[in-house]
């Protein structure tokens, strides 16, 4: 038996303000050849398929697309809903789909009730959250530990019942997996990190959740985000797991994912930055980066961009800029309005001093402002003047 092990698809994702949905549909196109090229018999998609609970008609569009390819090639899909999915929405229609080759697995129900691939019995679980799941499960710990262990509990029961071969899909944080920035936190309303333990005895656990591709224990393993969701993820190798179940055990291989732009992370000043040549592989990159000048340049963003055309993140780390003796406000005390204007414009940009320019537009900011202020006090005097006249 041959599975391929996905997961954190994230349809409808955007990096920074950049929509992911093309790099995604490169991923689905790969993983559709791969299924064909490596005869797979079942494709698991281990939660958080959408990225959020109301996806766009587009995204839609693409899954559906997708998992019409994946079963006219001749694969099982297995799709278990993950924290940012809609259980509900995700499982429209799920006992019909099934009919066709499409598992869909999203409601507290279905746990316990394994699809069958051949002689292999796979439990989906949907992502569990305890304060909802508790009750329904039988279980007043209410956390995921808690949950996961008392869903757990009717698999094992089913898995002893049935015996042979059995793989459990999860979506949950497994002690011992590594994190990323871009994973939403689920340990609100309980304790998050869930012991590999809980999963004893089966052959192989397909988890989601976690954006690295990882393995946690001998038969835990995470197969990550195809598409990077975060600058700390610039290191990551992403794809899936290739398992196949033989009389000899289990044996995974990574299939890495297409790599449309890659990211890169940048740290220095922003003349070596732009002119050293070690960095010519981040001219192509998404790139997060960071200028440690000890004066914030001016146009940093603009300069960079000359280089480094996909720059997304600018951020700023000054190294050697000197420390004030006095603070900004003692220093602002006894200096004239436009002075103030011009040395607060100099603070905020740490160390860069208006132009002439700028000074000029400061200049005549401040002039307009104090004239406003004695045309309204002239004309409050003048008005006071009247009503006392009037008044004798």
């Amino acid at each position: 038996m041959r599975l391929l092990h996905t997961s954190d698809w994230h349809l409808g994702r955007s990096f920074h303000q950049v929509g992911l949905l093309d790099a995604q549909a490169q991923y689905l196109d790969h993983l559709v050849e791969t299924v064909r090229s490596e005869s797979v018999d079942a494709v698991l998609v281990s939660g958080d398929v959408y990225d959020r609970a109301m996806p766009a008609p587009d995204t839609v569009a693409l899954l559906s697309e997708t998992v019409t390819r994946l079963v006219a090639a001749g694969t099982v899909v297995v799709l278990s809903s993950g924290n940012h999915d809609s259980a509900i929405r995700l499982g429209f229609a799920s006992e019909l789909l099934a009919r066709t080759g499409l598992h869909i697995r999203s409601s507290l129900d279905s746990i316990g009730t394994p699809v069958m691939v051949g002689d292999v019995a796979v439990h989906p679980l949907p992502y569990l959250e305890p304060a909802v799941a508790a009750d329904p499960l039988g279980t007043t710990e209410r956390t995921h530990a808690g949950v996961l262990g008392a869903a757990m509990a009717r698999v094992n029961a089913d898995r002893v019942a049935r015996g042979g071969r059995s793989v459990v899909m999860g979506h949950a944080f497994v002690t011992g997996g590594a994190t990323s920035d871009s994973e939403r936190d689920i340990s609100v309303g309980g304790v998050g990190a869930v012991h590999p333990r809980t999963f004893a005895g089966h052959d192989y656990v397909a988890l989601g959740h976690l954006h690295g591709r990882q393995q946690v224990s001998d038969t835990v393993r995470y197969s990550g985000s195809p598409v990077p969701l975060s600058f700390s993820e610039h290191r990551q190798t992403k794809g899936a797991w290739l398992v196949d179940l033989d009389d000899t055990g289990v044996h995974v291989e990574a299939v890495d994912a297409p790599v449309g732009r890659p990211l890169a992370v940048l740290r220095g000043d922003l003349e070596d930055l732009l002119a050293d040549p070690r960095h010519a592989h981040a001219e192509g990159a998404w790139c997060q980066v960071t200028l440690t000048d000890a004066v914030r340049p001016a146009a940093a963003m603009e300069q960079l961009r000359r280089r480094f055309p996909h720059t997304l993140v600018l951020q700023f780390d000054p190294q050697g800029a000197p420390v004030p003796v006095r603070s900004y406000a003692q220093r602002a005390t006894a200096e004239q309005p436009l002075d103030v204007c011009c040395n607060f414009l100099d603070h905020v940009r740490g160390g860069q001093a208006p132009t002439d320019a700028e000074r000029a537009v400061l200049a005549t900011a401040v002039e307009s402002v104090r004239t406003g202020h004695a045309t309204r006090d002239d004309e409050g005097q003048l008005a006071a003047t009247r009503r006392r006249v009037g008044a004798a």
